[in-house]
């Protein structure tokens, strides 16, 4: 945003997000760049007072915050146009904060849906099991912890040298993101570490149930959460919220991630429907807010 102010683009800004004000913005405005989260993303394509014609003029947004999967990519595409250049990046505070963005000009052969782009120059990247001691990187394709290495990493946290020590591995940074990487270099991120659900020893990424809930017609919004299991430890349960005047019958949620899905992954904590997700300012899901409610209520 600065770079584009400095070349003498107009930049408009809202002190809070309202659907009323945000929609009013698009209509007077010919916005050709737009800054998002991903639940900015889903609003755009789902909200039936979005129309099409209020972002004709867009070329690119730039998503960030939260991990905006392939099929949320192409539902926006789908709607507003496949001209349309979906930009992600990811970092962290503790790195200053950039680690990864798309390239300008992206050449490749993969499908690179749902990626949070490639390192920034000087920035060095591992991906590893969360369980390993000695930082062995993994594969292509293998999911795991991802590592930083590079100057915008920071020294250590102020006065606290105990969360210091536990930060890092052999001086890389760990990012508590379960992450992939393709061929070509490009990183998907999962989900964080300390959300994923562990049933019968396999880690499930909540991030992932939720995007195939979401591709669901008749939903507008999803969440997935751990809860306990007496033999496999935790099973994934899900929040649903239906699309206005549509309904939704949990049974048929569980039938259609069952499909899609390994037997481990299937929704077996059950499917409760819901008006809205909790979360936070960013549009990052509350999810220990859902799972106090289920220990307070079973629900």
């Amino acid at each position: 945003m600065i770079y584009a102010g400095m070349h003498g683009a107009k930049l408009i800004t809202l002190p809070k997000f309202t659907p009323d004000s945000y929609i009013s913005v698009l209509k007077g405005n010919p916005v050709t760049t737009a800054f998002v989260a991903p639940p900015l993303v889903l609003f755009l394509t789902h909200h039936p007072d979005v129309k099409i014609e209020y972002l004709k003029h867009l070329r690119r947004i730039v998503s960030g915050a939260a991990p905006l999967g392939q099929l949320d990519e192409d539902k926006f595409k789908e709607k507003f146009g496949s001209h349309i250049k979906v930009k992600q990046g990811y970092g962290l505070t503790e790195t200053s904060p950039i680690v990864c963005f798309h390239p300008n000009e992206i050449e490749t052969k993969t499908n690179i849906g749902g990626s949070v782009g490639k390192p920034i120059p000087a920035t060095l990247l591992k991906v590893i099991n969360p369980d390993d001691p000695s930082g062995t990187p993994l594969g292509v394709h293998q999911k795991g912890e991802l590592l930083v290495k590079g100057p915008q990493v920071m020294e250590g946290y102020h006065n606290r040298p105990e969360e210091t020590k536990n930060a890092f591995l052999d001086g890389w940074l760990r990012t508590g993101d379960i992450v992939h990487y393709n061929e070509d270099g490009f990183v998907f991120v999962s989900d964080r570490l300390k959300e994923l659900i562990k049933v019968k020893g396999y880690q499930v990424p909540p991030a992932e149930l939720e995007e195939i809930i979401r591709d669901i017609p008749e939903v507008e919004d999803a969440a997935v959460i751990g809860i306990p299991h007496p033999i496999n430890g935790e099973a994934p349960r899900a929040y649903v919220v239906p699309k206005k005047g549509k309904t939704v019958l949990p049974e048929a949620v569980q039938s259609y991630v069952a499909d899609k899905v390994a037997k481990y992954k299937q929704l077996s904590g059950g499917v409760a429907v819901v008006q809205e997700i909790p979360k936070n300012p960013t549009g990052k899901i509350l999810r220990r807010n859902l799972k106090l409610a289920y220990e307070k209520t079973g629900q």
